[in-house]
């Protein structure tokens, strides 16, 4: 797969997240947060298995411990970061959760270089604060006030910078990025549902009112979207990769408009042409650079 249809699999995961944040945001208003999450990452993981299993037959060689224990690790960050989320959505406003979440797009080039040593080609730095600009401008290009939901949402950023990055280099490294997608939500729904056993309430009413919400956010959201971005990410790199999907809060944008009948301010406009500039950036400049080397 070249990188550019890959760069288009990151682009289309974050056209279904950006869809899928309404859901995100409504559906607790019948369950809790962990039972959101434990039963969309289930159904993520009954819809993507079956691919999971066909990836293994065709497999050239099994996947080692080390393997299993990286799929482990990310799958815990999965889960941290849609806790963080979604917890801190009961406290903050989707606006500034859509701002703070698209944090990971400038932490991950900081954490490429302080985890690995892996630095970017240089466009992303100043691709990464143009993406930031315009999601900050989506959400209106007022202060955000920090309260306990927006630290949260902060972390959830974190947690998912970290993933986007490990993502990288083991979808490439196994060439298996459909287990790992799987793995991923086979741990996050396991855990999210034993601590909602534990702390939420549980009833069939409930879950039925939350139904169509967990159907798109499970297959659609979940698994479609994640499998995307994982087998994107095996061909291109970790901060490109961000960038891509950080076009989430533009789609968010637009499918509200469609949706819910919202409306986008000149900001909000100006928002979206700094985040696809920050798109072409770093799908064009690197090509170009190494062209200009190699004459």
């Amino acid at each position: 797969m070249t990188r550019n249809r890959a760069n288009l699999l990151l682009l289309t995961a974050g056209a279904i997240w950006g869809m899928g944040f309404v859901a995100q945001s409504t559906a607790m208003a019948a369950i809790g947060p962990l039972l959101f999450i434990g039963l969309r990452f289930s159904l993520a993981t009954l819809v993507i298995l079956p691919f999971a299993l066909a990836e293994a037959r065709r497999a050239e060689a099994p996947l080692t411990r080390a393997d299993w224990r990286a799929f482990a690790v990310i799958g815990v960050l999965l889960f941290a970061g849609m806790a963080a989320q979604q917890y801190g959505l009961l406290t903050t406003t989707v606006t500034n959760s859509g701002f703070l979440t698209g944090l990971y797009v400038v932490m991950v080039p900081f954490f490429a270089v302080l985890i690995f040593r892996q630095w970017p080609h240089a466009v992303v730095w100043p691709a990464a604060l143009s993406a930031l600009a315009g999601i900050w401008l989506l959400s209106g290009g007022g202060a955000v006030a920090l309260r306990p939901g927006d630290w949260l949402t902060i972390l959830c950023a974190a947690f998912w910078a970290i993933q986007v990055i490990l993502i990288g280099r083991h979808a490439s490294h196994t060439g298996r990025p459909v287990t790992l997608a799987v793995t991923q939500f086979a741990i996050t729904g396991a855990i999210a549902l034993a601590a909602a056993a534990a702390l939420e309430p549980v009833a069939a009413a409930a879950i039925a009112a939350a139904l169509p919400e967990i159907l798109f956010a499970g297959i659609f959201s979940g698994g479609i979207a994640f499998t995307l971005q994982v087998v994107g990410q095996r061909y291109t790199t970790a901060p490109q990769a961000a960038i891509f999907l950080s076009t989430e809060a533009v789609f968010a944008a637009l499918f509200a408009a469609l949706i819910l009948g919202e409306r986008l301010p000149p900001s909000g406009l100006l928002g979206c042409v700094l985040i696809f500039a920050a798109i072409l950036a770093v799908e064009v400049v690197p090509p170009l650079t190494r062209r200009r080397r190699a004459a």
